[in-house]
């Protein structure tokens, strides 16, 4: 049980970044010469929230590098 909780826990957390990244993050990551189409977006949704602790990290770097 306490490992089905933790999971919950973990795409929870996953979703809200994943989210958040897809409408405000991408724009950091990526370089300014790619724009994200609305449907790549979508796209990036399920990945995002799998690797939510990478994603979370190389959006932080972006932020601090610029």
């Amino acid at each position: 049980m306490i490992l089905l909780y933790g999971l919950a826990l973990y795409v929870g957390i996953g979703v809200v970044i994943a989210v958040a990244f897809v409408t405000v993050g991408l724009s950091w990551v990526l370089p300014p010469a790619m724009p994200a189409s609305v449907g790549a977006r979508i796209l990036f949704i399920p990945g995002a929230t799998a690797l939510w602790p990478y994603v979370l990290s190389r959006w932080l770097r972006a932020r601090q590098a610029s």
